[in-house]
């Protein structure tokens, strides 16, 4: 089997999915073993994709352009190899794309796209650049065919950018030739698009700062990602809703603690966690959807809390509920319970009915009365203190100091995009904050801020290792603690090994001119031509592959900004081995399986296999 270039780079696609999900790729092995029977091979073993699995990595001096090359011809025999059920698969994903969305030929590439559009006639190119006036509205016209270049020629265009500015884009132009394969991942469409609209906000705001309209001190204060948010005036609440704008998002951490009353004839009312609405889209996905039902619903009589999330693509989805109708079959979110097993459940309070003194001995009688009633921590007319916090696998729900409900993250829907928190529903609410919020820090008072940048990559010095850091826009705390601890190894200093964070785009404009700072500071950050959406993750696995090559390192590896690397551990370790090919792999956990959920964030079909 002849081994390239695509092979290899076909290779960290494959093992992108496997190592994450606890599998084992054998066509990576395969692909390797034949690798090392191949001395004509252009690349044997560029990288595996996990924290603790390094390869090994030879580049030959010709540059052959992967985009032109490996997708067209990997992606034929991808055709090839999956037959009519890959087709099959297609036809009927095309046919429901038709019934919702109209024609979509190439979303990203060089297709059209039929745009759905209002009655009102509104302005499709206004999802480009929203200060376009409407246009004249034209009841006979109900949809509008735009060519979806326009959409992401701004991502690719020429920009007057500095040298070191040009640093954290190193990969950016190279990732060009995926927008003609956007349909083959999910939101990838939709991530290209909206970073088109993200990256021109920001340009605009770089190039602001540079004709010096925006020096002023305070106005970047104001532009930065607060570390919290809270309301505790109750009078300006209200008692209808009340919305909290989360500029920044939410991280793992983040914690939002409500204190209210349920009040009115009811006592119902919603939490409800939304994010930013797509182009052309008018309401916006809703990450968590938190309905306290006192006196039951349709199901049942009983006070009952339903956890959802809504898009305008699949509308609602399967609902959890606590009490849950099928308690065998909950499963745990960050090891706690979906619902606590005591709601709904029966329970004995005790209750002082007097209490007897005298002047010289003090004496007691106490009358105990059980009464029998269903917990639940919603009360009406009572106050109470509920805390959301966000987790590594879903959010928490703790009322009253006690955890009530856990609710995994689902597919698309991530923390971070997070834009508002809606509060609504017959409720009093006294106060509301939102802490643990992603901030970066100030490069002003910093005092170590030179030993945390990175010094550029030398074409001319070969290294040791090269890492990627998967990393999201707005984890500025978790690249920070990396700089300050395994990225100080004398290794890294010294510059035989190199790390980057490799981070799409934000849909927030504060996040992303926080990340563009960052990078020019520290020197660390390979931006993405994408925002940054879990199910894209492959995308970054290859920017890891193209990076490592272009820097011409001896070893690639990949890990996550949680994790930390003892680098010094892995470079003796690839040392004592001492081959020129192959795979190196730590532990893997076989027993686990992919997640076949389709509401999961790790969801993994099963074409994948």
């Amino acid at each position: 089997m002849p081994f390239d270039l695509c092979d290899a780079v076909f290779a960290c696609f494959a093992l992108g999915f496997y190592a994450r999900n606890g599998g084992w790729s054998m066509i990576s092995v395969y692909i390797y073993d034949n690798c090392l029977k191949e001395p004509s091979a252009t690349v044997c073993g560029v990288c595996l994709l996990e924290s603790r699995m390094v390869a090994k990595s030879h580049i030959l001096p010709n540059t052959m352009k992967i985009q032109d090359y490996c997708f067209i011809h990997r992606i034929t025999k991808m055709k090839k190899l999956y037959g009519g059920v890959l087709i099959a698969s297609l036809f009927m994903l095309f046919t429901l794309m038709i019934l919702r969305y109209g024609l979509m030929k190439n979303p990203i590439g060089e297709g059209y796209l039929t745009i759905p559009v209002l009655i009102n006639g509104t302005n499709p190119l206004e999802w480009i650049n929203p200060t376009i006036p409407p246009a004249i509205q034209n009841p006979d016209v109900h949809s509008q065919v735009i060519s979806s270049d326009i959409l992401v020629s701004s991502l690719f265009a020429g920009s007057n950018f500095s040298k070191e500015e040009q640093r954290a884009l190193q990969t950016w132009n190279q990732l060009n030739h995926l927008i003609d394969h956007a349909q083959g991942l999910p939101n990838a469409a939709e991530a290209i698009k909206e970073a088109a609209s993200a990256w021109s906000s920001l340009i605009s705001s770089i190039e602001e700062q540079k004709q010096g309209h925006a020096n002023d001190s305070s106005r970047t204060k104001e532009k930065q990602c607060p570390h919290f948010l809270n309301k505790m005036n109750s009078t300006e609440l209200g008692n209808s809703s009340y919305k909290l704008q989360v500029p920044c998002g939410l991280t793992q951490g983040s914690s939002i603690t409500i204190i209210g009353i349920p009040n009115g004839l009811l006592g119902n009312f919603r939490i409800d966690l939304t994010g930013e609405p797509l182009p052309g889209e008018p309401d916006p996905p809703i990450i968590l959807h938190y309905n306290v039902r006192l006196h039951g619903d349709k199901i049942t009589e009983d006070p009952v809390i339903v956890q959802n999330t809504w898009t305008i693509a699949h509308d609602w989805g399967e609902e959890d509920r606590c009490p849950s109708p099928t308690p065998e079959k909950v499963e745990k979110v960050d090891e706690l319970e979906q619902c606590n097993k005591i709601v709904g459940k029966n329970i004995s309070q005790l209750y002082t009915a007097g209490m007897h003194s005298h002047t010289s001995r003090q004496s007691s009688t106490t009358e105990e009365q059980s009464i029998n009633r269903k917990y639940f921590p919603f009360k009406q007319g009572y106050p109470f203190v509920a805390t959301l916090r966000v987790g590594s696998e879903g959010i928490q729900m703790t009322v009253d100091g006690k955890h009530i409900t856990s609710f995994a993250f689902r597919e698309t829907l991530e923390p971070w995009l997070v834009s508002e928190i809606k509060i609504s529903g017959d409720l009093k609410l006294v106060s509301i904050l939102a802490s643990g919020l992603p901030t970066s820090e100030d490069s002003e008072h910093i005092i170590d801020l030179e030993s945390l940048k990175s010094s550029p990559i030398s074409s001319q010095t070969p290294l040791d290792l090269f890492i990627g850091v998967f990393s999201t826009a707005n984890n500025f705390k978790r690249r920070m603690a990396v700089r300050r601890t395994w990225m100080q190894y004398n290794a890294v200093r010294s510059n035989k090994t190199a790390v980057r964070f490799f981070v799409g785009l934000h849909k927030s404009p504060v996040v992303n001119e926080e990340l563009w700072r960052e990078a020019q500071t520290y020197g660390d950050v390979q931006l993405m031509p994408f925002v940054d959406y879990y199910s894209l993750i492959t995308w970054k696995s290859l920017a890891i592959c193209i990076f490592g090559t272009q820097v011409s390192a001896k070893f690639v590896m990949k890990t996550d900004d949680d994790a930390f690397v003892r680098v010094d551990e892995v470079l003796d370790s690839l040392h004592k081995i001492n081959v020129a090919n192959g795979l190196l792999y730590g532990l893997i956990n076989s027993d686990s399986h992919p997640h076949r959920n389709t509401d999961s964030k790790w969801y993994i079909s099963s074409e994948v296999e």
